[in-house]
């Protein structure tokens, strides 16, 4: 068969011409950071466990960072605007009417800050808290016991391969097994921050009139009888954690 050349235009042979390597560079790293008033800053977290760093991504680096300061910083911010006139009127006494004035709105401005110390204030922060603890209390005990299930399952089917004598399904049963139970135990590191969470929470928890909730030590969890005993240790604490959100009010 004869070949024929079938003349292409020049655009699409730029098309499909085998991409440059400038075509396929990443990005030059970038830096963003957040000056702060205090002096410090604020700096963009380079995550590449997920994929090259972009301008959107540190951008919500950043956002992620500054969401939860300003939300802290309101109250710190009242209370320097008042100590800035009271030490005013302690370095230069005897205070004016206009420093008078200054102290009296900067009072006033600070009061809702109060709150945060009074029942009253704490117990929809306290509330909030547990209840996000429990959704995520919830969500990983489920997990756990979809790879119980699974484990149990595996277990199973092992003994049967063992029993009948097939090598290459005892090989991969095992495998399987193997990756289950390293599943489980990197599932069961994901309840060390609720515990970290809940012994921070004490002293709140204490103003809004709620008793102390730990996390207990969930042992070893690559046996049956170990997994059991925590799956029934976590079960316990959710079932805390639900009566002391009833008692206030409940979750949305």
């Amino acid at each position: 068969m004869p070949n024929i050349d079938i003349p292409v235009p020049e655009e699409l042979q730029e098309l499909m011409a085998a991409p440059k390597c400038l075509d396929l560079r990443p990005p030059p790293p970038k830096t963003m950071k957040i000056q702060l008033p205090s002096g410090g800053a604020l700096t963009a977290l380079h995550d590449i466990g997920k994929a090259v760093p972009t301008d959107c991504s540190l951008a919500f680096s950043l956002m992620m960072q500054i969401m939860p300061l300003m939300a802290s910083m309101e109250c710190i911010l009242k209370v320097l605007k008042l100590l800035k006139p009271l030490s005013d009127a302690v370095t230069s006494p005897p205070p004016t009417p206009a420093l008078i004035k200054e102290i009296v709105e900067a009072v006033a401005d600070l009061a809702p800050c109060f709150l945060s110390i009074t029942p009253a204030g704490m117990i929809p922060f306290v509330r909030d808290i547990l209840c996000l603890l429990l959704a995520i209390l919830n969500c990983l005990i489920g997990q756990l016991k979809s790879l119980s299930e699974l484990v149990g399952g595996l277990t199973i089917q092992l003994e049967a391969a063992e029993a009948s004598g097939n090598k290459d399904l005892v090989a991969m049963l095992q495998c399987a097994q193997e990756n289950s139970l390293n599943s489980m135990q990197h599932l069961m590191n994901g309840f060390g921050p609720v515990g970290i969470i809940l012994d921070l929470m004490a002293p709140m928890m204490s103003i809004a009139g709620v008793s102390a909730i730990k996390l207990p030590a969930l042992g070893d969890s690559s046996s049956t009888a170990g997994l059991t005993d925590a799956l029934t240790a976590l079960q316990s604490v959710v079932d805390t954690i639900q009566t002391a959100v009833d008692a206030l009010g409940g979750c949305q």
